[in-house]
């Protein structure tokens, strides 16, 4: 499949927020669960660039996943990252992920945060994440969330130094 990775525009905000609540939705939660989760989930145009929001497209145009990344170096935050239930296990998470962990390094970033569903964190460990600890869930009173992070390593070349 070819996918292309690039900025996410203002005028897709609404459609990203429908793909996080349709990912989200794969895991089974219910109806009641995803309602409780909507405004966390959901990116305003007025965000998208703020947020570094990234989407992976296939050659039509059809967006099959997107992340965000948040925060300033040193410290950067993987805000959100989901892909559309039709196009899980085909390489779209991982694509987005090499280009989060690209891009913070450009960003001069050594150290990247996530609070994953607790779905996703088998995920993130198979990419180099390490789990840190636990954060409380900004949805769901109790509920808690793997906290993991990832070192950002930045190589030099011969003629950086």
């Amino acid at each position: 499949m070819s996918v292309l990775i690039r900025p996410a525009l203002p005028t897709e905000a609404e459609t990203l927020s429908d793909l996080a609540l349709r990912s989200k939705a794969h895991w089974g939660y219910d109806t009641a669960f995803l309602d409780a989760c909507r405004d966390e989930l959901a990116v305003g145009a007025h965000e998208v660039e703020s947020r570094r929001a990234t989407v992976a497209a296939d050659r039509d145009g059809n967006i099959l996943g997107f992340t965000t990344l948040e925060s300033e170096p040193p410290t950067g935050v993987l805000g959100m990252m989901f892909v559309e239930p039709h196009a899980m296990g085909q390489g779209i998470g991982r694509l987005l992920f090499d280009h989060v962990v690209a891009t913070s390094r450009e960003l001069g970033f050594t150290r990247l945060t996530i609070d994953a569903d607790p779905n996703a964190e088998p995920f993130y460990l198979a990419m180099g994440a390490v789990r840190t600890g636990s954060a409380p869930s900004g949805s769901i009173t109790g509920r808690v969330l793997p906290q993991l992070a990832l070192a950002i390593h930045h190589s030099s070349s011969p003629r950086e130094k």
